[in-house]
């Protein structure tokens, strides 16, 4: 089974609707959106294609008090050459809370995933009793027991290969990443439950490979990036189409967290890793202005490291393909 990663930003209906229709999971990533945006997004996925849908959210904590005057001061030469000034807050990756638990009651998806660990006890019991399916992302062994503790239905084991923001939520020495081929066999026998690969997986190779090493399923998301149903920039497409695919960083200098993407000025020239960051995710806030102005040179592009496998076609096309690589690899037939 092929589950299509959650990408804010870069993923919505369209992209949903499409992989549903080529035998994918849909998600639909929620973390940057309200409850009424998450119901109609619904409605409408619910109405283009039928099957089940994964509903995405963040479970970080929210940030105390924090004091972000060296990250302005290191932003403030690029805005004076730009010519640009704080505008109002975007919208921030919030973290699943209340209003979000009610979401999920009235509207019943088949799924949800979570990010960056669990929400609280007594949030979780309300989605488990909404009948959902429970996903959440593991980076390392522990995180994986961590989650099979609190009873998730399934392990999504996302390697350092992966594109957009790490989950890691238990402190870990960042030299010690694991790669997703790593990770998956070690994840199935710690915890016993299905394991689903996540991390450098592009193509029926890659899908085939997490099979044989015991994921029940792979979640995919910088293949689909590439297809027109989903919502990157033109920029964005151009990285991916050509040899600059074959380069990304993980870096902190966008959101104040660990992510996997192109580089550009900003995560050379400030990162790729900074500590002056403020905390995730509010390390966006002041880069806002600058994102607008100079996208190519501010704006985060997330993508993994199989990013060079990406082909343009469309997410219904690309879930065929994948789904008939595979079984033509596991058969014994390419």
């Amino acid at each position: 089974m092929i589950l299509l990663a959650p990408m804010a930003g870069a993923g919505g209906v369209a992209l949903a609707a499409a992989a549903m229709r080529g035998g994918a999971l849909a998600s639909l990533p929620c973390a940057m959106l309200d409850g009424g945006q998450i119901r109609a997004q619904v409605a409408e996925l619910r109405a283009l294609a039928p099957g089940p849908i994964n509903l995405n959210f963040f479970a970080h904590e929210a940030a105390g008090p924090f004091d972000n005057e060296a990250w302005h001061a290191a932003l403030a030469p690029y805005a004076k050459a730009l010519g640009v000034s704080a505008g109002p807050p975007p919208a921030q990756r919030r973290p699943f809370d209340a209003e979000m638990a009610a979401v999920v009651e009235e509207v019943r998806p088949e799924a949800v995933s979570f990010h960056f660990g669990l929400p609280p006890a007594d949030l979780l019991a309300r989605v488990r009793a909404a009948g959902a399916f429970i996903l959440s992302s593991a980076t390392t062994v522990p995180e994986g027991r961590w989650l099979a503790e609190r009873g998730v239905d399934a392990v999504i084991a996302q390697g350092w290969e992966a594109g957009g923001h790490s989950a890691r939520f238990l402190p870990a020495d960042p030299s010690s990443a694991m790669t997703t081929m790593a990770l998956v066999p070690l994840l199935a026998d710690a915890t016993g439950l299905p394991i689903i690969a996540a991390g450098g997986i592009a193509d029926g190779r890659g899908i085939a490979a997490a099979a044989m090493l015991g994921a029940a399923a792979v979640q995919i998301g910088t293949a689909f990036l590439a297809c027109p149903e989903s919502l990157i920039s033109a920029h964005h497409r151009s990285r991916l189409a050509g040899d600059t695919a074959e380069e990304t960083v993980m870096t902190n200098v966008f959101t104040g967290r660990l992510a996997r993407g192109f580089p550009n000025r900003l995560t050379r020239e400030l990162g790729p890793l900074s500590p002056i960051t403020p905390p995730f995710p509010h390390a966006g806030d002041a880069l806002a202005p600058l994102r607008a102005a100079a996208p190519a040179d501010f704006a985060n592009m997330w993508a993994g490291q199989a990013a060079r496998l990406a082909r343009t076609e469309p997410a219904e096309a690309l879930s065929r393909r994948l789904i008939a690589e595979t079984l033509a690899l596991l058969d014994g037939k390419a």
